[in-house]
């Protein structure tokens, strides 16, 4: 029997049979020059995730998937670690820093509970990994301890208000499905995942209560043109109302 959380077990499997398509999506960000973020792929010069001073930093990527963050980030000067609950995606992540002669630290685990000491690095950073499918009340107090005072923590997820326009089933609606208030744990009834969301007035009060001090919250809207593989939301809601939102927040 896992020793593992039931949540974080479920989608350790669930990411284990998902890891195959993930492999193209992989090859293409290790090989862009440019980062590009969330379903709509928008580029860094426009969305603004990346810490501006990255030379020499010891980063942690918090479920960091195929580790293309991870990447960009090495390439920046970072000296990067990435942890994902996922052993098929890290085997992914290894064979991708074999091809691009990119290599760093990779660790199995759960990020809501890593293997590393206290106050081991400058920046803390997730995209739709940890930030969504680990419970916020104990990933964000972990990415506390794991960094060292003035550290920045930076997490892209889904928004409030796209979570709740959106239902069990079907893409994005342009009303409200579900009430804010409760926002936590979501399970949808066609895979066997757990994610985790909460409402902006939580989040703020569980980044304060960890040590964080918010220094921003940006809103993505992705080009005109933008094309995503994903059919959880249309083009034309995404670009009248934020799908997708960017935290920034330091430790005290």
């Amino acid at each position: 029997m896992s020793d593992l959380p039931e949540h974080v077990s479920r989608n350790r499997e669930y990411w284990d049979a998902q890891a195959a398509d993930y492999e193209e999506t992989g090859l293409r960000n290790w090989g862009s020059e440019e980062p590009s973020w969330g379903i709509w792929s928008v580029p860094e010069s426009q969305v603004g995730m990346l810490p501006a001073e990255l030379e020499g930093r010891d980063a942690i990527e918090l479920g960091c998937g195929t580790a293309y963050v991870s990447a960009w980030l090495a390439r920046r000067g970072a000296k990067p670690t990435g942890i994902d609950n996922s052993e098929a995606q890290l085997a992914t992540a290894r064979r991708l820093q074999e091809r691009f002669d990119v290599e760093f630290p990779l660790i199995h685990g759960n990020a809501e509970s890593v293997p590393l000491p206290d106050a081991s690095f400058d920046v803390a950073i997730s995209e739709y990994g940890a930030s969504i499918w680990c419970d916020p009340y104990l990933w964000i107090p972990e990415a506390a301890r794991l960094l060292r005072p003035g550290g920045e923590l930076v997490f892209l997820v889904n928004s409030v208000l796209g979570m709740l326009c959106s239902g069990d089933v079907g893409a994005t609606a342009e009303r409200l499905m579900r009430p804010q208030f409760g926002m936590h744990r979501f399970e949808w009834p066609d895979d066997d995942s757990v994610e985790f969301h909460l409402p902006h007035g939580e989040l703020i009060a569980l980044l304060r209560d960890s040590g964080f001090a918010t220094e921003q919250l940006i809103e993505v809207r992705p080009p005109p043109d933008a094309t995503t593989n994903y059919d959880l939301v249309s083009l034309d809601w995404a670009r009248k109302w934020p799908c997708e939102e960017v935290w920034r927040a330091r430790r005290i």
